[in-house]
């Protein structure tokens, strides 16, 4: 299948299984004319990592987890250590969001929100402490 097929089959944009393959995550076979044809197998990786970037793996997550899927010999141990330490991460994230919640709460509640000007929203943005956190939005 060439790759909307596979894009369409795996749930992922072609632009991200081209990226996929540039850095070396799924090396699809090419055709006579130099196209992409994609197999069950390329479709089955590409929904393998569509499924863990959906749950938040990094990148490199994904090539050691794409590793010990292939690897027949390996030890549950490996796997259940690498979801560990990435869970640990979601939960340290929580906290950060859930702290930044409490100040962005604390924020509005101590705002008139009225015709005046003097606003401690402002003030805290322009005052207060450096955050040290990443942005919510971020994806590694």
């Amino acid at each position: 299948m060439n790759i909307g097929e596979a894009a369409a089959a795996s749930g992922l944009p072609a632009k991200t299984i081209r990226y996929y393959e540039e850095i070396g995550l799924i090396r699809p076979k090419r055709d006579g004319n130099g196209y992409r044809a994609f197999g069950a197998d390329e479709v089955h990786r590409l929904a393998f990592l569509n499924r863990a970037r959906g749950l938040g793996f990094s990148i490199e997550d994904c090539r050691a987890l794409l590793g010990l899927y292939d690897d027949a010999s390996r030890a549950s141990e490996d796997v259940k250590r690498l979801a560990a330490d990435h869970l640990a991460r979601i939960d340290s994230r929580i906290a950060e969001l859930q702290a930044m919640r409490a100040t962005m709460a604390g924020l509005v509640s101590a705002c008139a929100g009225d015709g005046r000007p003097d606003c401690p929203i402002l003030e805290d943005l322009a005052t207060g402490p450096l955050c040290t956190h990443r942005s919510p939005t971020r994806r590694e």
